[in-house]
């Protein structure tokens, strides 16, 4: 008997989804930007059945093609190579990426936070906002 994650996929299978991948990373940032696969497909001039592939982790991107991604993401491209394990998630001193004000860039902490779902981007980054808002 085989046990399954939280997602429902088989920990044997090496094709099913894994969290964390960067193939998920980009599919939740696609979805938090409101961009379908054919959206983004038409942004990056890449087509949408090796987005789908990127997305499943069936395929690495080259860095142009992340850098594609990035751009139709409005998200740094180091945000990417982090996630892809190229980069260190910390800044070249060593301390977390932060805005030109010397800020951390709050919404981007949050978009890129892997052990955050999609549904829990969603809610932080409305409940930030807010607060923009009212202050």
């Amino acid at each position: 008997m085989t046990t399954e994650d939280e997602a429902g996929c088989s920990p044997k299978n090496p094709w099913q989804p894994q969290r964390g991948t960067l193939g998920s990373f980009i599919r939740t940032q696609r979805q938090l930007a409101r961009l379908s696969l054919r959206e983004m497909a038409a942004i990056t001039t890449v087509s949408n059945a090796y987005l789908s592939q990127i997305e499943r982790d069936l395929h690495q991107p080259s860095l142009k093609v992340m850098q594609s991604i990035a751009d139709a993401l409005g998200i740094p491209a180091a945000d990417l190579l982090r996630q892809a394990g190229v980069a260190s998630p910390l800044g070249d001193a060593g301390t977390p990426v932060s805005d030109n004000s010397g800020h951390i860039d709050t919404e981007r902490a949050i978009k890129t936070d892997p052990r955050l779902t999609q549904a829990q981007r969603e809610a932080l980054l409305g409940v930030y906002r807010s607060f923009l808002v009212e202050g």
